[in-house]
């Protein structure tokens, strides 16, 4: 979801009004209730929720959450990932799962211990049900929309070219052969940056 987003004439970028955050969570609050209301209206279950819920206050937690480098690397461990890799497995038998997490409180490094059955029903509460969408594009991102995408990027594209000296122009200067991509063998391998490996990740 874009922090903006197109005009209705699709002429230029609207920019949020408070650029500290996307929206309000007082509004958000009763985004998600009317959501969730709507939701359960199709599904027909809805007259078998209290009319009292839909009078009261919802609450919706937000916070920051730092700078994109530190979201992008929660999304990235988080997001395609199954619930625990096997390097933090450090023991497993006819009766006992043995792995480490990580404390949020004190990001200390500690071991949990659990029988085999109580292991796959916490591991089994992380598989989605089926046709279940994990990941949803809003806005431009959509695929139904790659077009304002487009046009988004020329709109936020810099401006405004540096003057340089008229001199006479040079030889340019012949760039290296892109390499092969390694996986497919069929594309060529362009660099666009190298990200540090997190410790707890596994090579």
């Amino acid at each position: 979801m874009t922090a903006g987003g197109l005009s209705t004439d699709r002429t230029h970028w609207v920019r949020p009004t408070n650029p500290a955050f996307l929206v309000r969570v007082r509004a958000l609050s009763v985004i998600v209730r009317a959501k969730m209301c709507a939701a359960l209206n199709r599904a027909g279950f809805l007259d078998q929720i209290p009319a009292a819920v839909w009078t009261a206050p919802w609450v919706v937690h937000a916070q920051p959450a730092g700078n994109g480098t530190r979201v992008l690397d929660y999304l990235a461990r988080y997001l395609f990932r199954v619930a625990i890799c096997n390097s933090r497995l450090e023991h497993i038998d006819d009766e006992r799962v043995i792995f480490r997490y990580r404390d949020n409180r004190t990001q200390e490094i500690r071991r949990a211990t659990l029988t085999g059955v109580e292991f796959l029903r916490r591991f089994l509460q992380h598989v989605l049900p089926p046709r279940f969408t994990k990941v949803r594009y809003f806005g431009p991102w959509s695929r139904a929309r790659r077009r304002d995408l487009d046009h988004a990027r020329q709109l936020l594209a810099p401006t405004g070219v540096p003057s340089r000296p008229a001199t006479s122009p040079a030889a340019p200067t012949p760039l290296p052969a892109a390499p092969p991509c390694p996986l497919c063998h069929a594309g060529t391998l362009i660099v666009i940056a190298v990200l540090r490996r997190h410790p707890l990740v596994p090579p």
